[in-house]
């Protein structure tokens, strides 16, 4: 495999997280030649383990990280836009706790938020009466003072799976659990000559003009062990992990808590019935397989705890996750300090092929990310097109417009369930959610949950988890179960070995 039609691609990407998928979009809609791998499933590793927000960061403010938090700021809307589907405004509820942080403090940090992006259209901040206000439900009534003000909620690993799709729909090859075991430049320095190894375990040779590497935790390794490209700069491998617990509190608004370390902590309204509270800030020294540790349920079950009206404790929580987030290392001792701002890298001596490295990054700033990537690279591609993404919806985020991002997908899932008369609106909602305009292919000659073939418990029937299989590379249990949905959290441990026993039976060499 050379490329397409035995030719080189134009680019290769190493890396299917959020990164990757983004790059491999936008360069396949500037009219290059694309490929791209992942070693696993897709946002598998720190790209289905992040908090879930489109947020420009708050807290990043008190580290002067300025032009970080306004280009995030400035992406909240863009991406809410691309993909109405998978994300949507929520507000967020900050209580005053007068011994960590003055109000004077707040009332600035807030309004340097709200207007360092000049087009926001999201509500802006205000200060509220906790006490006596639909913002102050949930938390234990000794919170009297408050301010509230916008970011937004998104499904992260199904906007990882839009991006593939996008690129996929655009011509690009996308690989899933291909590792790429070697990458060296031909012996002329025009081409980068690529190894990948397949799951069967054959090998999968191939040539592309420039490679990026997009390998998350793994960036300097990859550099290091395939590519075997020297350069000074580091990440920092921080360790975030969440919970998830009955649901806390009524009503559609977040909460950031305040904690005397200087930490911030949210809890979020999460998959219908639960609340997600997160994260932790601890510094590892190799990306190995994460793990929500007994120490740090505690810690998010204090911070929770102190401030919500229900107790929260160690034995409520149902689910964890945690993922290593591969921060570029800025030389800060404090893990919650060390910058979010992703730095890119370009190798390419004597004008040979060049090799593009992604070092830290945020999923808000995704999208930004892959155009200052494809910017680096235009004098490799003088024929690339221009930027284009900040315009054109994601696969299947193509709703009609409305006046507000809430408002676009009511109206899509009411006319979907009017569609689908004999499917429960709940289910017709659901799907819609995870789907959106792909939801047509979904429930083509759907009529009744009948025909939606076995059900497996939550929401999960057959014919969306064959969708799954065909259209979006899923192989394994959990690639439906915690990343494609997050079904798994509405089944019980019976119900999803069933489903694995099941899912594991359709392979062809089960």
């Amino acid at each position: 495999m050379n490329g397409m039609e035995g030719r080189p691609l134009d680019l290769f990407v190493v890396g299917g997280g959020i990164n990757g998928a983004g790059i491999a979009c936008d360069a396949a809609g500037r009219a290059l030649t694309v490929g791209l791998c992942e070693m696993n499933d897709f946002a598998s590793a720190t790209s289905s383990a992040s908090t879930k927000l489109i947020h420009g960061g708050l807290r990043y403010l008190e580290h002067y990280e300025f032009r970080l938090v306004r280009e995030a700021l400035t992406e909240r809307e863009v991406l809410l836009a691309k993909a109405p589907h998978l994300s949507r405004p929520m507000r967020f509820v900050l209580p005053h706790e007068p011994h960590l942080r003055p109000r004077w403090m707040l009332r600035i940090g807030l309004f340097l938020y709200d207007h360092l992006d000049w087009h926001m259209t999201l509500p802006k901040s205000q200060a509220v009466d906790l006490l006596h206000s639909k913002y102050g439900v949930g938390l234990n009534g000794s919170f009297r003072n408050g301010f509230v003000y916008s970011d937004a909620w998104v499904d992260d690993a199904r906007l990882v799976i839009a991006n593939l799709k996008s690129a996929r729909n655009m011509g690009a090859h996308i690989l899933a659990r291909h590792r790429c075991v070697a990458a060296r430049r031909t012996s002329d320095g025009k081409l980068w000559e690529i190894e990948l190894l397949a799951p069967g375990g054959q090998a999968v040779k191939l040539q592309a003009r420039g490679l990026v590497n997009a390998a998350g935790p793994w960036v300097k390794h990859f550099l290091d062990e395939q590519a075997h490209v020297r350069t000074p700069k580091r990440v920092r491998l921080i360790k975030g992990s969440h919970i998830v617990v009955p649901r806390l509190h009524e009503g559609e608004h977040a909460f950031i808590l305040q904690n005397s370390d200087n930490r911030i902590v949210f809890v979020i309204p999460y998959e219908r019935n639960y609340s997600l509270i997160g994260t932790t800030d601890i510094a590892v020294e190799a990306s190995e397989k994460p793990v929500c540790s007994a120490d740090e349920i505690a810690y998010l079950c204090d911070i929770a705890g102190h401030y919500m009206k229900k107790p929260v404790v160690p034995a409520d929580v149902v689910w964890t996750y945690s993922g290593v987030r591969p921060l570029f290392d800025d030389g800060d001792d404090d893990p919650s300090a060390v910058t979010r701002d992703y730095h890119l890298e370009v190798d390419a001596p004597e004008g040979g092929a060049p090799i593009l490295s992604v070092f830290g990054g945020k999923i808000t700033t995704y999208r930004r990310l892959a155009e200052h990537a494809l910017e680096d690279l235009r004098k490799f591609y003088p024929a690339m097109g221009a930027a284009w993404t900040a315009h054109k919806p994601l696969a299947d985020g193509e709703l009609a417009d409305a006046p507000s991002f809430d408002e676009a997908f009511d109206r899509f899932a009411a006319g979907a369930a009017a569609a689908k008369p004999g499917l429960p609106k709940e289910l017709v909602r659901v799907l819609a959610r995870r789907h959106g305009t792909g939801l047509d292919d979904l429930l083509e000659n759907v009529k009744t949950t009948e025909d939606l073939g076995r059900f497996f418990g939550g929401h999960l029937y057959e014919a969306e988890v064959r969708y799954l299989m065909r259209d979006e590379w899923a192989v394994e249990p959990d690639d439906v179960l915690w990343r494609r949905t997050k079904e798994g959290l509405g089944m019980t441990a019976e119900q999803r070995a069933a489903f694995a026993q099941w899912m594991c039976g359709l392979r062809p060499n089960a």
